[in-house]
């Protein structure tokens, strides 16, 4: 049995070096993936299920001063910064500056059209508003690692 134990406790060492060199780089980009996929289908009329929320959300922040084609343009081109930005670690903290700026507009449509997006239960556009959190969540991560914290193991953390 104690050859079983040393083989799963190397297993768990493996992993956790492996989780430690890659897992944070495999957030950054796949967070990246996500915002350079959606904010190029905002470019293409038609093609995102959210240009109309994205569209209204920055006109209402925006108290009206950006509209129609200019908001949905403005959400692409800074949706599609940050993605690159994540998948290339090139200017990766002016990226991260944007995703924190865009944070209010990315998650304002729960406070500015909740009846919209939960008439009786959340609509599609609405399911697309909540996985938000995880990207919230994800770029927060990101975020801290960019500004130096690291990844530590419970029995690493004092009290």
């Amino acid at each position: 049995m104690h050859r079983t134990t040393t083989t799963v406790e190397d297993a768990v060492r493996r992993a956790q070096v492996l989780l430690d060199r890659h897992s944070i780089t495999l957030l950054r980009w796949s967070l990246g993936f996500v915002f350079l996929l959606f904010g190029a289908l905002k470019f293409v009329p038609g093609l995102s299920p959210a240009a109309d929320l994205a569209t209204r959300t920055v006109e209402a922040l925006t108290f009206g001063l950006v509209t129609g084609p200019s908001a949905l343009l403005m959400t692409a081109t800074l949706e599609t910064f940050i993605g690159i930005t994540l998948l290339s670690g090139r200017f990766l903290k002016a990226g991260l500056a944007v995703l924190g700026m865009s944070l209010v507009g990315i998650m304002s449509p729960l406070v500015l059209f909740p009846g919209e997006l939960f008439p009786a239960g959340p609509t599609s556009v609405g399911q697309y508003v909540i996985k938000d959190v995880v990207l919230v969540a994800g770029g927060l991560v990101v975020a801290a690692h960019a500004l130096g914290a690291r990844l530590t193991r419970r029995e690493d953390v004092r009290h």
